[in-house]
């Protein structure tokens, strides 16, 4: 009789017990520790659910302002350089800065990379749009410099679908760049382009510079054609 009063005890115990019984403990919960940036310099308890955010990426500009400095100036003879092309039978060409510019009138511009979004969207196709407006103010040659090689330039030029009114031309090595003291040095942006040109447009008579529109790092505000056209 004794056991099975203790046996109804145990088993109305278990029916009326408000938690289930378990032999396993049960793990707590650990909220994350973040470290939040603010004056305080506290730490937050945040819900697990919180934990998993979207990085956010970081975005490189070529409008980025960097303070510039170059040695060429207005009234210096620009600096003998050699720059390479392919021309329409896709051949592997040179010229060079007296090609250009001696007994002529030429606007040399430069932009810090090809396929860039505000060289291939505003500043090279604008100097397309109005070549024939510049050349009928004077100007025999227009051409657009850039620190890449030759096959990136031939690319571009494709990729644009522009003819022979700009030409494309690569300063692979930064020679002329780096005679003007134009560099531009981009080397902690994480999309890797390294020391560029900094974007300008000059106004060439006779080897020696007549306007010179530099602009601050890849800033975009007084470099394009109707900037220059305004210069005439």
């Amino acid at each position: 009789m004794a056991m099975a009063a203790t046996a109804t005890h145990t088993m109305s115990r278990l029916i009326s017990s408000p938690k289930p019984l378990s032999l396993l403990s049960p793990k707590p919960l650990r909220p994350t520790l973040l470290l939040t940036s603010s004056s305080s310099s506290t730490l937050s308890l945040l819900p697990l659910n919180l934990r998993h955010r979207r990085p956010k990426y970081l975005r490189f500009s070529s409008t980025t302002a960097l303070k510039v400095t170059a040695t060429i100036c207005v009234g210096d003879k620009l600096p003998e350089s050699t720059f390479s092309y392919f021309d329409d039978d896709d051949e592997l060409q040179t010229t060079t800065i007296s090609d250009l510019t001696a007994a002529k009138r030429a606007i040399i511009f430069a932009v810090p990379g090809a396929f860039t979004p505000t060289c291939s969207q505003k500043h090279l196709p604008g100097f397309v749009e109005k070549a024939a407006e510049l050349k009928s103010k004077g100007v025999d040659a227009i051409a657009c410099i850039s620190v890449n090689d030759a096959f990136v330039m031939k690319a571009w030029k494709k990729e644009l679908g522009i003819g022979d009114d700009v030409m494309l031309l690569s300063d692979g090595n930064g020679t002329f760049t780096k005679a003007i003291g134009c560099e531009l040095d981009l080397s902690d942006k994480p999309v890797g382009l390294g020391v560029r040109s900094s974007r300008y447009a000059m106004l060439v008579d006779d080897g020696v510079v007549k306007v010179l529109n530099l602009e601050e790092g890849g800033a975009f505000t007084f470099s394009g054609a109707e900037d220059m056209l305004k210069a005439l």
